[in-house]
């Protein structure tokens, strides 16, 4: 069965833990394992996190989008902003490179979005924002049992 979320918020920094306490919540119905949902929520809220402190820049008055929809074992999720976009996408994929080194980030955000998840799409234009889509497919909890 096909169910959907959406969920918005202010680009402040306290709101990431609202949004992957959120997200957990609703994909608890599907049963995950304890390790997907621990990396489920990292995942959130290296998107989130990458929203605010990169799209935003701080700005607290921008809009973070998170829509989440659950199809059967199927989890989809968009973590939006109308921000400042990514200028290269690919140099920003790569492992341990940041914009904002002043600022301590480590650069993994994608990385980890990456191997936690069986997708990972960004599109992006600049000046315009970014969308990070980002798939998994769940163990199904029956067959973990036999």
């Amino acid at each position: 069965m096909k169910n959907e979320m959406s969920l918005q918020f202010s680009a402040l920094s306290q709101n990431e833990s609202f949004a992957r306490v959120t997200v957990a919540a609703f994909i608890a119905q599907l049963d995950p394992t304890m390790d997907e949902l621990t990396e489920i929520k990292t995942v959130v809220s290296e998107a989130v996190t990458n929203a605010i402190i990169h799209g935003y820049e701080n700005d607290p008055e921008g809009i973070v989008y998170i829509t989440v929809t659950i199809d059967d074992n199927f989890i989809e999720m968009t973590i939006k902003d109308t921000g400042v976009g990514i200028t290269d996408v690919d140099e920003a994929r790569q492992p341990l490179f940041t914009t904002k080194p002043e600022l301590e980030r480590s650069g993994m955000g994608f990385t980890i979005m990456e191997n936690f998840m069986d997708e990972v799409e960004v599109l992006t234009k600049p000046g315009s924002g970014t969308e990070v889509r980002l798939r998994k497919h769940l163990q199904s909890r029956k067959m973990l049992c036999n």
